[in-house]
């Protein structure tokens, strides 16, 4: 499962994951809302239900088995030309073992594997924000538990290698400045902000809007990173239109969904992100894109240019360059780069994440820069793989020197 250092300067994994105890949600959970969230069984198998509703988001919420780090890595390299089904591509699964768990040890599995310092993410939290958006008052609650339970468990700086991220939810900014002003008296570096719209007591909106700037004013102040990372955003509630109400299932074998909605999230959310403005009010705001990939960027960029030239009047700027000035962005390893980087006008603002341990991340994260084009001179590599991210924290000694 390890991998030995290979390389000869600082690793900065973009993307981790750590899997949650079945009471990381309700362990700090205040008495009125204890009934919110339960794991009961179903035929056998235990799921996680929320407001009553049973889920299927995670084929296991509980984690004590787990599908091994990178068992998909060869289908999203390579394809699948034998028309496996997920479940038989991800092979047999393996126990939880202490390193996804608890921060220790996964400190010591880092450095086998060569890795520096890395993001880390919880996984069962994508889940949360969409199941509950009909109640923002109990997002913000089952929000606020579980970066308790981050913080006592993994911390949100562990011995300045392991940055946990901890889950901002927008829909009462008031509280959504509490729960940012708790995490960073608590140390945190990093938060982590779902790309998608913001669930309200009279619908949803965008976290671009103007309502939310006294939120991205405390954030841009403080100097902590703001992480964007892949999430039920809500995306099957516009697909039921075609196909009827379904759940997103991040594990099903769905070609409609796959071909409709990997993308479509967080390029909403970018566009959203630029042409509501909130770059442009915010110019030293900083947002990584994690765990969504980097081929709809050139997209985006395109649509952009293009309505900046018809409609210049709707913008105080060029949108392409705010984009290319404010967004950070994690490329799967199976992304065109090349591509990537002629759009985005370089490497600076390209960062690694491994996604590890997922099945459809990679199983030695280091190999990432086995996927990186032969053309990418050192210091671009160097960047990629750490330089970036570090500038980004404010950490000079990830910095690599060309």
């Amino acid at each position: 499962m390890t991998f030995q250092r290979k390389h000869d300067f600082p690793v900065f994994d973009a993307d981790n994951h750590l899997y949650e105890t079945e009471d990381a949600f309700t362990r700090h959970l205040p008495r009125a809302y204890r009934r919110l969230i339960d794991y009961v069984s179903v035929r056998g198998r235990t799921k996680i239900a929320l407001k009553g509703q049973i889920s299927q988001y995670i084929p296991n919420p509980t984690f004590e088995v787990v599908a091994r780090p990178g068992a998909h890595e060869d289908y999203y390299k390579n394809g699948n030309p034998e028309g496996k089904t997920l479940r038989e591509l991800t092979g047999e699964p393996m126990k939880c073992i202490p390193a996804f768990r608890e921060p220790g040890p996964r400190l010591e599995l880092m450095d086998e594997q060569g890795i520096d310092r890395t993001l880390m993410f919880p996984t069962l939290a994508s889940l949360l924000e969409e199941r509950l958006r009909d109640d923002p008052e109990a997002i913000h609650e089952v929000a606020h538990s579980l970066n308790q339970w981050l913080h006592e468990t993994w911390s949100f700086n562990y011995e300045n290698r392991i940055f946990t991220t901890a889950l901002i939810t927008l829909p009462i900014v008031d509280r959504a400045i509490e729960e940012l002003e708790w995490a960073l008296e608590r140390g945190a570096k990093a938060i982590l902000v779902r790309p998608a719209p913001v669930p309200g007591f009279r619908g949803s909106r965008s976290f671009a809007f103007e309502e939310f700037d006294p939120f991205w004013k405390r954030a841009v102040e403080s100097g902590v990173l703001v992480t964007m990372h892949a999430s039920d955003s809500g995306y099957a509630r516009y697909q039921a239109d075609w196909t009827g109400p379904s759940e997103m299932l991040p594990f099903k074998d769905d070609a409609f969904r796959a071909t409709t909605a990997t993308k479509r999230p967080i390029e909403d959310a970018m566009a959203s992100a630029v042409c509501h403005g909130l770059l442009t009010r915010f110019p030293d705001l900083r947002i990584a894109v994690i765990e969504n990939g980097g081929s709809w960027v050139a997209h985006l960029l395109r649509n952009l240019a293009e309505t900046y030239r018809k409609m210049p009047q709707e913008f105080d700027e060029d949108p392409v360059k705010v984009f290319r000035r404010q967004i950070y962005v994690s490329p799967f390893f199976e992304d065109h780069m090349v591509e990537l980087t002629e759009a985005m006008g370089g490497t600076d603002n390209i960062i690694f994440g491994s996604d590890y341990p997922h099945p459809e991340g990679l199983e030695h994260p280091s190999t990432y820069t086995d996927h990186l084009p032969d053309t990418f001179k050192k210091d671009d590599v160097r960047k990629i793989m750490g330089g970036n991210l570090g500038r980004l924290m404010g950490m000079d000694e990830m910095v690599a020197a060309p």
